[in-house]
């Protein structure tokens, strides 16, 4: 299982209250068997309609691995398409105001860490890595703080997800693999698996 401590990189700024998970990754994109190949569509229609001005577009946030949005992201439909389009694209955490309730449960299934912190704290963020595309995000969840440059502020999570990414039991697939003995012996009990 992968406990998760601190995720540490450059960020992206993504400004707008309210962006649902159809703008992450349209409709059309959903037909996939797998989610390999979403990180490629990710905010596909944003993307084509600002023709290269999107943030996800911008040379400068190319090798960016944290995410800095604002209030209510991810709402709308619970496609967990949408947190894999972020992940696959490179995303490890995200950094916002506030996330609809659903996309943030999706992402915590896939340890994508989703932090919340003021309005304030957030758009001075954004603000900065504008001016600084380079500026180094140090996101701590045992402490609850970013750290960028010489401002550090503290962000909040909810105590059982936090304790999920930090003691790696987020990891469902993890824990099963972990268990392998526990789960055949379980499955020698049950009838129908007996079944020829």
């Amino acid at each position: 299982m992968s406990q998760i401590h601190t995720i540490v990189g450059s960020g992206i700024p993504l400004t707008g209250n309210d962006i649902d998970t159809d703008r992450i990754i349209p409709a059309r994109f959903l037909r996939c068997v797998t989610f390999e190949g979403l990180g490629q569509q990710v905010f596909a229609d944003d993307r084509h309609q600002t023709e290269g001005r999107h943030p996800f577009d911008l040379p400068q946030f190319q090798d960016a691995t944290l995410l800095v949005v604002n209030n209510n992201f991810g709402c709308g439909s619970s496609r967990e398409h949408a947190p894999q389009a972020i992940a696959k694209w490179g995303i490890k955490a995200l950094i916002g105001e506030s996330f609809a309730e659903i996309f943030f449960g999706n992402c915590l299934a896939i340890g994508i860490p989703c932090v919340t912190a003021t309005p304030e704290v957030v758009q001075q963020l954004q603000a900065t890595l504008v001016q600084d595309p380079d500026t180094v995000i140090h996101m701590d969840l045992e402490n609850l703080t970013i750290t960028y440059g010489e401002i550090s502020a503290p962000v909040a999570m909810a105590k059982e997800p936090r304790q999920m990414l930090l003691s790696g039991t987020w990891d469902a697939c993890g824990q099963l693999l972990q268990r392998v003995e526990q789960v055949q012996a379980t499955v020698a009990r049950l009838p129908y698996f007996a079944w020829s």
